[in-house]
């Protein structure tokens, strides 16, 4: 592993203090290419206008000629936490914004059963809760055939989706016959956030028809509809989809956290803090990543993701509340599930890997997988061995249903796009991001993926890109160790893009043992004080003198709060 320090530019830096910032706070942002506290004004007049958005325009007057016309609109969503708070907040917003209760329902595919997307089957469905719009939420761009279906049953379809599109045998874009396409990364699209995740695409689909229906005289600006009433949701979304935190989905995660932190959020997030114990009045987008997320995901993973869009949509308290506990206790189910699979498929890494060599990819099959965890076991296996990682579990129709996780530098979507043409045929369907994508192959593919994916891997990654490295923000002045600190760093929105900070110093260890079996406690003297501090996930003990990197947080037990050293990595070439 190796540590880089960031570069924090001093005048950004001191500008940013002189503003008001706290000084430290200042040169973490500074570091992060925050230039001015300019940049850090969350007014909604700051997000990005909905006018650059392509085909906006014709989606708006789509569903505003549904709500007048009261036409029938079906939302069809994904089964991850993006397409069921995209799912929400398209019913909640058209029900805001004028669309009757009969005129709204929506469909999510079975994992297991149906795949990933829109497809055929699914259009059946749709057509047989007779809808007159078919609406996408997080996907579509690649369901050709299902759109010229739906469109042939006498369908209206609109496509809102983040994804890349299908690239056609001439290496040019493909796009659905839908009537209306609204994603930032189809051709010709101007809007700057390309990071933009499924449910902030419906966001501003929603901000869209409001002005379509202003103009059309349904209501004037003093009093129209709050559509800002459903950032909750879009934040929550936000950062559960790992979308990038580029400053317009920075201000959209802002201002949805600022919302619940009020106590203005929906009955079903109030529900899901209190499942997972924690205090939404302390919100950050860690509680997204790591709490809320996960329940909502865990539907779509082990049951069906009806029952986490039914918490998000239901304004009664006492039935979100009972949702709540349902996703809680998935959840756990989805937890014991995910460790099985991962202590399989490491007992499997270590029967397969030759002794101190890791090869530049990995995929790994077992009958035992479950396909509702394949995506999580991958992302563990990816960040224990640095390596673009594959996990296929067997799905109901038999075939391979496969998940990856990335590293920098290696573009997944785009490898398995190359694997396509190397070997026509080979993969049934795939698609998805630079870090995560997935596949489905036949039974006996596997070991025939596995040496694909590696030629284009090894073709790809070279050894300084295979190499671990952790961006720190240098060592933690003493005085910044106190709890004030850390829940000042917690509060500001982090993530992918904008990296959670990140410190860094040699330490003396004390003291260390294992708690959970998994986790190595630690006494720290750092400094010359001493610290507690944990490492998730190591069971190694650590050298006497070590250089650690670490995050600082709050643990809190029994009423009282500590701050805590959670660790990130070691360099072992300062170790001693």
């Amino acid at each position: 592993m190796k540590f880089i320090a960031r570069d924090i530019p001093p005048r950004p830096a001191w500008a940013l203090e002189q503003a008001g910032t706290h000084p430290l706070l200042a040169r973490l942002l500074a570091a992060r290419g925050i230039r001015s506290a300019d940049e850090l004004d969350d007014a909604p007049a700051r997000l990005l206008p909905p006018s650059d958005l392509h085909g906006l325009g014709t989606a708006a007057t789509l569903l505003a000629d549904a709500i007048d016309q009261g036409k029938r609109i079906c939302i069809v969503a994904d089964y991850d936490c993006d397409g069921a708070t995209a799912c929400a907040t398209g019913l909640r917003g058209l029900a805001l914004l004028g669309a009757k209760p009969n005129q709204l329902c929506y469909v999510v595919p079975d994992r297991a059963l149906h795949g990933y997307g829109l497809t055929p089957p699914i259009v059946d469905m749709v057509r047989a809760r007779q809808a007159d719009i078919l609406v996408t939420v997080d996907n579509g761009m690649a369901s050709h055939e299902a759109v010229d279906k739906a469109r042939a049953l006498g369908m209206q379809v609109l496509i809102t989706d983040h994804h890349l599109p299908v690239i056609d045998p001439q290496g040019q874009p493909s796009l659905p016959a839908a009537d209306a396409i609204v994603n930032p990364n189809q051709p010709d699209c101007a809007f700057a956030s390309k990071a933009l995740v499924g449910v902030g695409v419906m966001f501003y689909v929603l901000l869209a028809t409001r002005a379509e229906l202003r103009r059309r005289g349904r209501f004037d600006a003093a009093n129209q509809p709050r559509i800002d009433t459903l950032l909750d949701l879009v934040a929550l979304g936000t950062i559960a989809d790992v979308g990038k935190l580029d400053a317009n989905n920075r201000r959209l995660v802002s201002l949805g956290l600022k919302r619940i932190r009020a106590g203005r959020m929906q009955p079903g997030l109030a529900a899901l803090y209190r499942a997972a114990g924690r205090d939404p009045a302390r919100a950050s987008a860690q509680d997204f990543g790591f709490a809320l997320g996960p329940r909502i995901n865990a539907a779509g993973r082990l049951a069906e993701m009806g029952l986490g869009i039914e918490c998000l949509i239901t304004d009664d308290l006492d039935r979100a509340d009972m949702l709540a506990r349902q996703l809680d206790a998935i959840n756990r189910e989805r937890r014991e599930v995910e460790a099985g699979m991962r202590d399989q498929a490491e007992m499997t890494l270590d029967s397969l890997l030759p002794e101190g060599e890791i090869p530049s990819a990995l995929s790994l099959f077992d009958e035992g997988f479950h396909e509702g965890v394949v995506g999580i076991v991958a992302s563990r296996l990816k960040d224990r061995l640095h390596r673009p990682t594959f996990i296929f579990a067997r799905g109901q129709d038999g075939l391979l249903k496969g998940s990856g996780r990335s590293i920098p530098g290696f573009h997944l979507r785009d490898a398995l796009d190359l694997v396509s043409k190397r070997h026509p045929g080979l993969l049934h369907r795939f698609g998805g991001h630079a870090m995560a994508a997935g596949c489905t192959i036949a039974p006996d593919d596997h070991e025939r993926f596995k040496g694909a994916l590696l030629a284009v891997a090894d073709a790809g990654l070279d050894a300084d890109l295979l190499s671990r490295r952790v961006h720190t923000d240098g060592a933690l002045d003493g005085q910044w160790y106190t709890a004030e600190v850390a829940q000042l760093i917690d509060q500001a929105v982090w993530g992918p893009g904008f990296e959670a900070p990140v410190f860094c110093d040699m330490v003396e260890v004390v003291n260390q043992r294992l708690v959970g079996e998994r986790h190595l406690k630690l006494s720290l003297r750092v400094q010359g004080q001493l610290r507690d501090g944990i490492w998730f996930g190591r069971s190694e003990p650590l050298p006497a003198r070590t250089r650690l990197a670490f995050r600082l947080s709050l643990d809190e037990f029994q009423g009282r709060q500590r701050v805590q050293l959670v660790v990130e990595g070691a360099d072992t070439a300062e170790s001693a």
